[in-house]
């Protein structure tokens, strides 16, 4: 098969790495880190995925995804908290699953960088919704 040739011609083109790294929009989180986007979703019902990378202590504001959000931890060692549950730790190989509409954060360890993959829908135009920005840790929204 000729490596142009499209199985189906509606197939989005594969994503090279790269391609679309940026760093992260202003006041989702205690510091600024880096998001490949590796799957835009540009209609509702569907997937977005992407690839983000953190620094030590770097920690997301508490947020919700209307079809709730899977994270796979790649390197590092990284923190999620559900909202009123304990901070539980993750490290490479693990996975978490949110729940539509649960509040929750992620984030760095302390001492150590953090790189996920997060999977999420859309609904309604939007991925995820940011709550109040509570940073400390054991903050609830």
């Amino acid at each position: 098969m000729n490596r142009q040739q499209a199985t189906n011609p509606n197939s989005p083109p594969m994503h090279r790495a790269g391609s679309a790294t940026s760093r992260s929009p202003e006041g989702i989180a205690s510091a600024p880190f880096w998001l490949e986007t590796l799957v835009e979703a540009k209609e509702d019902g569907e997937l977005a995925a992407m690839c983000c990378s953190l620094e030590p202590g770097t920690v997301t504001h508490w947020h919700t995804h209307p079809l709730g959000q899977i994270l796979y931890a790649l390197s590092g060692v990284g923190m999620v908290q559900r909202q009123g549950g304990a901070i539980e730790e993750m490290r490479a190989g693990d996975c978490v699953t949110f729940a539509p509409g649960e509040a929750h954060r992620h984030g760095a360890a302390p001492s150590s960088t953090f790189a996920y993959i997060s999977i999420q829908g859309r609904e309604n135009g939007s991925a995820v919704t940011w709550l109040r920005a509570e940073i400390e840790t054991g903050g609830e929204p």
